[in-house]
């Protein structure tokens, strides 16, 4: 008996010398991956990945690029693009769609007795044929009918009849001006605050001239709050308004708590509060919020929290947020009031003569690339095609393209992408992190064709700033025959003759470039409408026709 419970009593002291190993290695292990970690951080940069649930997010800064600031974030298996909702085109005029989210991948494997290529609508999508899928498309087109119906015929900068006015509400300072307060803490290892300075614009670029800026992505956000405080329309009483503008910086409100271990409360709390402040005005009683505007400076996705991942905050998920127009840099397909408005661009003009001046110059410019590609290889992305590209843009020596790589200094410098884009005659635009890409805009308006390989990328998300005929100002290759390797995209744009090629670029430099740039804050165009001055009138037009 006595030694047997020697036995059980040796057996515990080496599950317990076992059990202490074991915590002891765990422990060590952790801080040798967070020494290792750190180390990367150091000499590499300040990168930063995070994975939650099925979404990756990058962001990083670094020292040898004058501590540029970059952040991305998608899905790691599925393309958030491709995220097919299970309803009919009968919902196409509902204002909120809850469904079941049905993944490309689920629908390749439903299909997979089709491994044909459809074409859905204008555009190839590359997944088998599905009902659902057809129909999802078909939604979206609907949609995108919809939105140009708002469309404004005025060519002037101010619509501003009887009962058009905007009205800006002036909200508690926690909801934009103390976001933007928390600049220098928004990111562990930087100071946001230089991306954010001069009411959005950033820091000037004195090398490119008057009204160039070195704009951040996600500055929309007090870029337009600055110019619609000046617009000639805005009213101060708000029984002469018609559209109510709420100037909440929810892009800013997501990127703090991106690397920061809050729970899901502390993310949503601001936008809840924001809800509650909403629903004691009256004017926002007096149509449910039908006739106000967000504007947010982040992709669609980062304000839809879903079950599986904790990323973002649930904010356009939040029932009383259905009713009001969503303006995006990247809108989400399945909802009818988001609406795709430009990225920023560097360029700020302040008078006609500077987008004149600016015309001038890239239309002259000698295009000595055939093609280039400003980017960097996804190599862990299941739809990755740039892999491809760079390796069909960097094979011969005497190559007609030309490749800048985006782990490199130059990428973060804004006069070497204008540089790279006006002596190009293509530039690619493959899908990222997400669909859209800002690189499409800053290839636009320095007169370079775009080529893209996904109908989500520009023809699914700006209805008001670009044409419903792409082959205007694009090039659209599917990225499907791209990733089998069945063409060589730079012979294919070799192929296209130099009339084609100045026909799209006159049509982009002189029809579309005014449209696609946010002028400066103090502005005086008289001959072109801008970005802002678009999105302006063609919501004026459409809360009149709500209205009427």
């Amino acid at each position: 008996m006595a030694v047997s419970l020697s036995r059980k009593r040796s057996k515990l002291s080496r599950k317990q010398s076992c059990s202490t190993l074991t915590i002891l290695y765990s422990f060590i292990s952790r801080i040798s991956a967070l020494i290792f970690f750190l180390i990367l951080i150091y000499m590499w940069s300040s990168f930063s990945t995070v994975i939650t649930g099925n979404i990756i997010h990058v962001c990083f800064s670094t020292r040898k690029l004058n501590n540029s600031f970059y952040c991305v974030s998608a899905a790691t298996h599925t393309n958030p693009s491709f995220e097919i909702p299970n309803y009919s085109l009968n919902s196409v005029n509902n204002n909120t769609i809850s469904t079941s989210i049905i993944t490309t991948t689920e629908k390749i494997e439903a299909s997979n007795s089709n491994n044909a290529t459809q074409e859905l609508g204008k555009f190839p999508i590359s997944t088998p044929y599905n009902e659902e899928v057809e129909n999802a498309v078909k939604i979206i087109e609907e949609h995108l009918k919809v939105h140009r119906s708002w469309r404004s015929d005025s060519k002037n900068n101010a619509t501003c009849e009887d009962g058009k006015g905007i009205y800006v509400y002036d909200l508690p300072s926690k909801f934009n001006k103390d976001l933007v307060g928390q600049c220098s803490d928004m990111l562990p290892w930087q100071d946001f605050c230089r991306y954010i300075s001069n009411e959005g614009f950033g820091e000037p670029i004195s090398k490119l001239g008057k009204g160039w800026y070195k704009t951040h992505q996600y500055s929309l956000e007090l870029i337009f709050h600055s110019k619609v405080l000046k617009h000639p329309c805005r009213v101060y009483n708000e029984n002469d308004a018609k559209l109510f503008y709420v100037p909440f910086y929810g892009g800013l409100d997501v990127l703090r708590w991106h690397f920061n271990n809050v729970s899901n409360d502390v993310k949503d709390s601001l936008g809840l509060e924001l809800v509650k402040w909403l629903e004691r005005q009256v004017t926002w009683k007096r149509n449910l919020g039908k006739d106000h505007v967000f504007v947010l400076g982040k992709i669609s996705w980062d304000f839809r929290r879903t079950s599986d991942s904790p990323w973002g905050t649930r904010l356009l998920e939040l029932e009383n947020l259905q009713n009001p127009i969503k303006l995006l840099i990247e809108r989400q397909p399945w909802h009818l009031n988001d609406v795709g408005i430009p990225h920023p661009t560097y360029f700020h003009p302040k008078s006609d003569n500077d987008i004149i001046d600016w015309q001038l110059k890239i239309i002259r410019s000698n295009r000595k690339n055939l093609v280039s590609f400003a980017g960097a290889a996804r190599d862990d992305a299941d739809d990755n095609i740039r892999s491809i590209l760079i390796d069909q843009c960097t094979s011969k020596i005497d190559s007609k393209c030309k490749f800048l790589n985006c782990s490199s200094v130059k990428c973060y410098e804004p006069e070497s992408i204008i540089e790279l884009f006006v002596e190009s005659e293509f530039c690619l635009q493959p899908p990222g992190d997400s669909p859209t890409r800002k690189s499409v805009f800053d290839s636009l308006i320095s007169g370079c064709i775009p080529v893209l390989f996904d109908p989500f990328t520009a023809y699914y998300q700006y209805p008001w700033h670009l044409p419903e005929d792409y082959d205007k100002y694009s090039v659209f290759l599917d990225k499907k025959e791209v990733r089998e390797m069945n063409v060589n995209v730079v012979e294919r744009l070799g192929n296209i003759s130099m009339r084609e090629r100045e026909n799209m670029r006159r049509y982009i430099v002189y029809e579309l470039l005014p449209g696609l740039v946010y002028g400066d804050h103090n502005a005086e165009l008289e001959k072109f409408q801008d970005a802002f001055a678009i999105i302006i009138n063609n919501l004026l037009e459409r809360v009149s026709k709500f209205k009427d």
